[in-house]
């Protein structure tokens, strides 16, 4: 079978891509930007790409359309398949179709934590001989790729809430049906589709109600958004962390901790990562495993050779001793948690805080007036202004606790920066785009200092 994927670079998409490739279908697709990593990753599976949704592409017809969800009506390809009458469907439609309909799908969900999470329960999982298949919406550093079928069983999914396509406008994991399910937990975000929190919790019940009785579900006990969705109907054993899953002994950037069940020692964690939000995604993904029949002992030891994602606290360069990180974060609190965490590893060491709120909830400004206590623990905060913002970013300045920078130029924001920096400092770089290429040109300006 032939299929065409419009949206073929967004990480879900490219996934699906791999998948079917692997499947053994021909498979070609477009997007509106073709460009590394994700364009030299399909073309090595030879899979042909075109530029732009021009309707020369669809020259050689194919059996199927896969639209992705940043394609609207309006759109030349769009148009042209509907036009024509092709046969088309979604991302996860396609998926649970052709792939987890006869899987034990684990669906690793929640506003913040999804890809780290969803990478250590692969990562487990193949330590431990299982060898899954999965779907990660970012670069799992334990393995060469995004996405891959597996030769068991065992199906591992990043669960996002975000809308499946235009024609189809329920979350993306409703179509997953996990019989593992976590709720890392839950927080209002994509205001450009949710009205109000209600509605995501609406959507999160839709995928509770498809877990078997005989399946788990996992969630912090502490999250009362969380215990809402749970209210709202639940048909399916649940454990908690915080309750039946715990921690203790762990020191203060949370790379060492003991894992408990039900008041039982499973183990020590030694790890690479730091911070409470990784510690707490640990512990999520120890017991997912678990419900899929691995040791918790396992499961702890497989975390010790755990290296996380990239864009999660990645380290770019150290230049003149000055080290500059990458990460995804893009919600005042997932900022709160990264600084957090490079706090607790970095003691009195001076934060850089570089941040590009560029999410369409951030634009619309829905967070604007928690955003500013979300750097509290940097020392010194450089805020990119987004062109065509719906609001003014200048308040931000007058709420934070911490000196606050605004720039509407990136070269004038980099200049401030590298005069500012010093010897022993620490640039984390926030934002869920490449932000202009701003770490190769940190690294290059303060090379000359």
């Amino acid at each position: 079978m032939h299929l065409h994927i419009l949206g073929i670079c967004g990480t879900f998409m490219g996934g699906i891509a791999a998948i079917a490739k692997e499947l053994g279908h021909k498979v070609t697709g477009s997007d509106a930007n073709v460009y590394p990593p994700m364009s030299t990753q399909l073309e090595s599976l030879g899979i042909e790409l075109f530029e732009g949704y021009d309707t020369k592409q669809f020259k050689n017809e194919p059996d199927i359309v896969v639209i992705g969800n940043a394609l609207s009506r309006g759109n030349e390809a769009v148009e042209y398949v509907l036009e024509r009458n092709l046969p088309y469907t979604s991302g996860p439609q396609w998926l649970l179709e052709n792939v987890l309909k006869d899987r034990w799908v684990i669906a690793v969900s929640g506003t913040h934590g999804k890809t780290s999470t969803s990478s250590m329960v692969a990562w487990i999982l193949e330590y431990a001989g299982l060898k899954p298949g999965f779907l990660i919406g970012g670069i799992p550093q334990n393995f060469d790729v995004s996405a891959r079928l597996g030769e068991t069983p065992f199906f591992v999914i990043e669960a996002d809430e975000y809308d499946s396509a235009f024609f189809d406008k329920r979350s993306k994991f409703v179509h997953y049906r996990p019989r593992t399910l976590v709720m890392n937990n839950l927080e209002f975000d994509h205001a450009d589709i949710f009205s109000d929190l209600g509605d995501i919790q609406k959507q999160f019940n839709h995928l509770l109600r498809m877990v078997p009785n005989n399946g788990l579900v996992l969630l912090p006990k502490s999250d009362n958004n969380l215990r809402k969705v749970l209210d709202m109907g639940c048909w399916t054993p649940v454990q908690y962390t915080g309750g039946d899953w715990q921690v203790q002994n762990n020191n203060p950037e949370c790379s060492e901790f003991d894992v408990l069940f039900k008041g039982q020692d499973q183990g020590k964690v030694h790890w690479d990562l730091m911070g409470e939000h990784n510690l707490n995604n640990g512990l999520m993904a120890i017991a997912a495993a678990k419900h899929c029949g691995v040791k918790s002992e396992l499961a702890v030891a497989a975390l010790g050779q755990f290296v996380n994602v990239k864009r999660r606290m990645e380290v770019k360069a150290k230049v003149n001793d000055i080290t500059i990180y990458d990460d995804f974060a893009h919600h005042p609190t997932a900022i709160a948690f990264t600084i957090d965490g490079l706090r607790s590893k970095v003691g009195d060491g001076r934060i850089l805080a570089v941040l590009e709120p560029r999410s369409n909830t951030m634009k619309m400004g829905i967070h604007k007036d928690t955003l500013a206590g979300s750097w509290s623990k940097a020392n010194q905060v450089f805020i990119l202004e987004p062109a065509n913002l719906s609001w003014s970013m200048d308040a931000l300045l007058a709420q934070s606790d911490v000196t606050a920078m605004l720039y509407k130029d990136l070269q004038l924001l980099v200049k401030s920066i590298v005069s500012y920096a010093k010897p022993g400092d620490h640039i984390l770089v926030m934002s869920n785009g490449s932000f202009g290429g701003i770490h190769d040109l940190l690294k290059e300006q303060l090379a000359t200092i």
